[in-house]
């Protein structure tokens, strides 16, 4: 599928492994050069010299947490002119409502809102003149489906929404757009952490929790990050030219 984006220069943030890593892939793919962040610099050189022997692109690596003002300070001097923003965070703990202080709440929203904004922030105005650009922002499924022991990320993607509306509308009729991704649960480390911590609280084995999470789903098991965080999604966001749309993957 041609996208018509060969050429163009992507940040995709948190992207060493799972859906960030899923996002790089489908962008190499349509011929996107890249420019991939993660906190760990051993896996984010295995990602970036995978992508680059399948896919020709160039792929630019900063190793850096991409929540702290100097990790987006690094991020963004090494990025040079982009033309696509994937933000991308891992999530807050899970907890009960009586487990989260004010400095749990102030953590999560630093790294799942106020840092996609400052990104935003960062790199749309250039977009804006050269009258194209794409932001996409892998948040959660819910946003639109609260998860009870989810409430720190609740919170903070819910923020990151209510933003996006808003500011979509205001960027549109320069070229750029800017989407959400709502993500279900994926076979990621995130999940795991997940499953471990339902584990604690349960009594059970961390297998046991992900059998009884995975019962849940309609599939019998989670996706990985390869198979729908792909072009069909990913693509449709990046390509399209409409102001604002919420997708599941």
């Amino acid at each position: 599928m041609d996208l018509g984006i060969k050429g163009k220069r992507a940040l995709v943030c948190a992207s060493s492994k799972g859906l960030g890593r899923g996002c790089a892939e489908a962008l190499a793919g349509a011929g996107v050069d890249l420019v991939l962040n993660a906190r760990g610099a051993e896996a984010l050189e295995a990602t970036a010299e995978a992508i680059r022997t399948a896919h020709g692109v160039e792929v630019t690596t900063v190793a850096a947490d991409i929540t702290t003002e100097d990790g987006r300070a690094r991020a963004l001097a090494a990025a040079g002119q982009i033309d696509i923003l994937v933000n991308n965070a891992g999530g807050p703990p899970p907890g009960m409502w009586t487990d989260w202080e004010r400095e749990d709440f102030i953590k999560a929203l630093d790294a799942n809102m106020l840092t996609p904004i400052a990104l935003i922030k960062a790199l749309v105005p250039s977009m804006m003149e050269r009258g194209w650009g794409r932001v996409v922002n892998i948040t959660s499924q819910s946003v639109k489906a609260p998860i009870a022991v989810l409430g720190l990320s609740n919170s903070a993607r819910a923020g990151l929404t209510g933003y996006v509306a808003g500011t979509s509308r205001q960027v549109a009729g320069k070229g750029v757009t800017i989407n959400n991704l709502l993500p279900g649960i994926h076979a990621t480390d995130r999940a795991a952490s997940l499953d471990k911590g339902v584990a604690e609280r349960e009594g059970i084995t961390p297998d046991a929790a992900r059998a009884k999470r995975e019962a849940t789903l309609p599939v019998g098991r989670c996706r990985t990050h390869s198979e729908r965080s792909s072009l069909k999604s990913l693509g449709g966001l990046i390509s399209g030219s409409h102001e604002m749309r919420s997708s599941w993957i």
